[in-house]
């Protein structure tokens, strides 16, 4: 497209793994491509202090560090990036717009990659430590506490979940319920010897220097005391899908989650999804990544109306 339209073929919401990997793949099939992203320092993988199991890394760096480099990855093919928040999408018509504060950008196709950090921090020191003790990621997470006393909060069948994948690395896993009775009372997590159940302890703040040193709590009669711990992963709400902006222009599950098929198309053609937005089971930056990926050789096809994706653009 000329730059004179101001036109795009693939607009981008979200500048995370997922929206980044898709903006490398489309702008590398010369497709005009932008990335509207809210923050470059916000998001799961920015808050994370240190990935060391994607692919290709000889050592650890950190989440802010891979998502540089996949940034400067995407404008070196030819990607836009513009650092700006999406209030509202259209998405009825042929020609898709995404409105920001500022102004409206439209385009051929879009690609919905906003990430599911859709929760406010509700604990004292949650939002502070997030990244430096505090997780909403076990599995994504769990390896860096081996030997280590961490706690989980929250009473939910995934909290209990997660606590499992904690005792196969932590010294000792405390799972601390605000309600008297767990979700799951009778599962098999719970019989795990170094996991220990607290219910109806409230914890009113998390505390530390530089990480995570400790929990300030609250017992059922109220007294308060104190719990040294290496980490603290949070479940008390859950990680929400950030779809405010869509304001039900697109379809999407009861719990937000936009929903997809396995070539990331949304119920409306031309609109794609990928990454934790779609509420994938498993969250790890390689998943994201793939489903950025897909993303964008799908909306190529989209454009191209192409019965098949074109896999490779190497000369």
């Amino acid at each position: 497209m000329s730059e004179e339209t101001g036109i795009y073929d693939v607009i981008i919401i979200g500048g995370g793994p997922a929206g980044l990997t898709a903006a490398q793949y489309a702008a590398r099939a010369t497709l005009k491509t932008i990335v509207l992203d809210k923050s470059p320092t916000a998001g799961a993988l920015a808050y994370s202090s240190r990935i060391e199991n994607y692919p290709g890394l000889t050592s650890p760096v950190s989440g802010k560090e891979l998502l540089d480099t996949m940034r400067q990855q995407a404008i070196a093919f030819g990607a836009e990036y513009r650092e700006t928040q999406v209030v509202g999408v259209n998405v009825v018509d042929e020609m898709k717009e995404a409105i920001t504060m500022d102004m409206g950008y439209s385009g051929k196709t879009m690609i919905i990659a906003t990430g599911s950090m859709g929760r406010k921090p509700a604990i004292k020191g949650e939002g502070e430590f997030l990244g430096r003790g505090v997780s909403y990621c076990a599995i994504c997470d769990a390896a860096f506490y081996r030997g280590l006393k961490v706690c989980v909060i929250g009473n939910s069948e995934e909290a209990i979940k997660e606590a499992g994948v904690l005792t196969r690395f932590a010294e000792t896993v405390y799972l601390i319920s605000p309600a008297a009775k767990l979700a799951s009372g009778d599962h098999p997590v719970l019989q795990e010897p170094n996991l220990k159940v607290l219910s109806g302890y409230k914890v009113s703040a998390i505390e530390g220097r530089e990480v995570v040193e400790r929990i300030r709590m609250l017992d059922p009669e109220g007294k308060e005391s104190e719990l040294e711990l290496a980490g603290v992963f949070v479940y008390l709400y859950g990680n929400k899908p950030v779809v405010d902006f869509l304001f039900g222009a697109l379809d999407t599950g009861e719990d937000g989650c936009v929903p997809i098929n396995n070539m990331m198309e949304t119920s409306i053609p031309g609109v794609f999804a990928a990454g934790d937005v779609s509420c994938t089971e498993i969250r790890q930056v390689v998943v994201a990544a793939s489903h950025g990926c897909i993303a964008a050789l799908s909306a190529e096809k989209y454009l191209y109306k192409r019965k098949k994706i074109r896999m490779d653009w190497a000369k």
